[in-house]
């Protein structure tokens, strides 16, 4: 028994012959780290915190008789953890037995793990549908962390420790974007959290939600200058509509369903930050975690009557209506494809809506816009009526201004938003587009579009044809790597892509055929690629997985490659090569200066897979591009497919 008169628990820590005489060694019994001491044939085990300011008494030295600790130098007797006169603080000693076996230590019973503020905030998200977090644990989340661990044990949660953290906020961007569900990004204080930000941007511009989560020095020295501190709500005041700071009398509950409620009503970002000793205070007898039952309305209003007559009259008086769709369409198509097909409209996306209406329907047209094709601009042109559903107008895409215009959105500052419309429909996506349907006549000027759709895509097809044959010795042309992509990304296949030509080419050359596409849309992040395929599996991990980048964009994150492989993520990676930040080559070009510094000194990307623990295939010739493909589509886990492409064809 201890001193306290409970039975000790011994734990093996050391071999016999383990730790040399004169030396000390770190060891963890049960869950206590503690010193190991070997002096003058004895052995001692002390508490691994130096009573002066916790540095690790394991990493440190025995000098002249005594134990030193490494931060501040003070002594301590190894085997008792007395210190020299005339201090009297001491590190606690415990029991030692030296066994045939090994060394011992004997510890009291752990107590009873207690609920805390953290379990109750993670009760409370978990409710709210947060089930995935991204992120990495360290030194001042880490009470949070372990109530996360508490939750991933029960089978309510799933961490995915990340590499940067910069990919955890894209991969819960991501999520959010796919799902329509807060994803959560999770980090330390201090330059953990300010990682975040870029991809807390990317989801708050594209109206993603997601639950950011940051870690915080202690409070007894925020504003004081300590290691890490940083004004995390001043950090965040612009990226997070909601942004509170966890104090140890907080409703914790409440702020939590507050943060989960701005990222699932209002598409945002909700974030929170927990000091260090909140995180671990026991709960309040009784608390209950929150829930959004009672808390979240019916979005799926109606857009009102005299607005909707008026948008219903201009529809059935029209002879070329065209449809426009953006990503806020994505789930809501089916109603909206109906609609199309009522009125026999051709239909376009957005490039952020790239694949909401396969482009082998008999009304779809493929991405309007800098990134698009021409069928959609013949129609966008020649249209006497254009019906836009859930996008925003981004000069990138080019919705023309001077048409009439019927706006269908449920976000009132989204209608007109940057110049006048003829109807601004305010209603909720699908159930206004079934509205529209219902209520047209029997008889409309509406002339069925279908066979000129058909026209314009064989035309831009014989094009794209002879934009394969195009080859100058310098790798293979996009419009052959996507050819080649066609026939082997599965029709239910979710595509995450990055930013820069081998995305616009995408836009272009890639016919969907059902696919699900996220990008970085409004911010436009380079990087955004990869750590977007991770939170894509996590949000469905049922459905294949591809990611396109190039080489610039993969190589801002390409570590995370590892944590794939960690996780068995099954991402077919398609990375086009062009040794350039080929983009702004061509902008520099494009505005008349010089190209400077856009050529990039990058390793075999393939060999880099293998390395990982991927698959990696490198292709340099059109060749060899159908079988690589094939290859790359049929491999159970992670694989890479690096193609080298000709920068000039794209």
């Amino acid at each position: 028994m201890n001193e306290n008169g409970n039975d000790l628990v011994w734990h093996r820590v050391l071999d016999l012959d383990e730790l040399p005489e004169g030396r000390v060694k770190t060891v963890v019994a049960g869950h206590k780290t503690l010193a190991m001491t070997h002096y003058k044939g004895s052995y001692g085990a002390l508490d691994n915190h130096c009573p002066h300011q916790g540095g690790p008494l394991g990493e440190g030295s025995i000098e002249n008789g005594l134990l030193r600790c490494p931060w501040h130098g003070y002594d301590y007797d190894p085997l008792t953890g007395s210190p020299p006169p005339p201090f009297g603080d001491a590190p606690y000693c415990f029991d030692v037995d030296v066994r045939d076996d090994g060394v011992y230590v004997g510890l009291a019973p752990e107590p009873p793990r207690v609920r805390t503020v953290s379990d109750v905030m993670v009760e409370t998200m978990v409710n709210w549908g947060v089930t995935h977090v991204f992120g990495m644990v360290g030194h001042s989340n880490l009470g949070f962390a372990d109530a996360m661990r508490e939750a991933e044990e029960r089978g309510e949660l799933t961490f995915i420790g990340i590499r940067h953290e910069g990919a955890a906020s894209f991969a819960a961007s991501a999520y959010g974007k796919l799902t329509g569900r807060p994803g959560g990004c999770f980090a330390i204080a201090g330059p953990g959290s300010t990682n975040l930000l870029t991809g807390l941007y990317d989801a708050k511009v594209d109206r993603a939600p997601v639950l950011a989560l940051s870690g915080q020095v202690p409070s007894k020295v925020r504003g004081r200058g300590a290691f890490q501190d940083v004004d995390l709500r001043g950090a965040f005041a612009d990226v997070a509509l909601y942004s509170e700071t966890v104090q140890a009398d907080s409703n914790h509950a409440e702020l939590m369903s507050m943060a989960c409620k701005h990222a699932t009503i209002e598409r945002q970002v909700g974030h929170l930050v927990f000091p260090d000793e909140v995180q671990v205070l026991e709960a309040a007898e009784g608390a209950k975690a929150g829930s959004p039952e009672g808390r979240v309305p019916d979005m799926r209003i109606s857009p009102p009557q005299q607005e909707l007559s008026r948008a219903i009259a201009m529809v059935a008086e029209a002879e070329r209506p065209a449809i426009v769709v953006g990503y806020g369409s994505r789930f809501d198509m089916d109603a909206i494809t109906t609609f199309a097909e009522r009125i026999g409209a051709p239909v376009m996306t957005t490039f952020k809506g790239k694949g909401l209406i396969p482009d082998q329907h008999p009304l779809g047209c493929g991405v309007l816009g800098r990134s698009g094709t021409p069928i959609a601009s013949y129609f966008m042109n020649e249209s006497d009526l254009l019906i836009v559903f859930g996008a925003s107008f981004s000069d990138h895409t080019g919705i023309s201004d001077y048409k009439p215009i019927i706006q269908v959105d449920y976000e009132p500052f989204a209608q007109g938003r940057f110049h006048s419309v003829t109807v601004p429909l305010l209603g909720h996506v699908g159930v206004t587009a079934q509205a529209l349907s219902a209520g047209l006549p029997d008889k409309i000027a509406c002339v069925e579009r279908t066979a000129v759709v058909a026209e314009r895509w064989e035309i831009w097809r014989a094009e794209k044809a002879r934009r394969m044959e195009d080859d100058f010795g310098e790798g293979v042309n996009s419009p052959a790597i996507f050819d080649a992509m066609n026939r082997h990304v599965p029709e239910n296949a979710v595509i995450a892509v990055d930013v820069g030509n081998n995305t616009y080419s995408f836009g272009r050359y890639f016919e969907a055929t059902g696919q699900s596409v996220l990008m970085s849309g409004y911010l436009g992040s380079i990087g955004f690629g990869y750590p977007a395929a991770m939170g894509a599996w996590a949000a469905a991990p049922e459905r294949p997985i591809w990611a396109l980048t190039g080489d610039g964009g993969f190589g801002q994150y390409l570590g995370e490659l590892t944590t794939a492989v960690k996780h068995q993520m099954p991402i077919k990676h398609v990375l086009i090569n062009n040794s350039q930040l080929g983009k702004i080559s061509k902008e520099q070009r494009d505005a008349h200066f010089p190209v400077w510094q856009t050529s990039l000194h990058n390793p075999n990307f393939a060999e880099y897979a293998e390395n990982c623990g991927a698959l990696g295939i490198r292709v340099t010739d059109r060749a060899e591009l159908e079988a690589a493909m094939a290859a790359l589509a049929a491999h159970a886990g992670p694989a890479m497919l690096e193609v080298v492409a000709d920068a000039a064809l794209l």
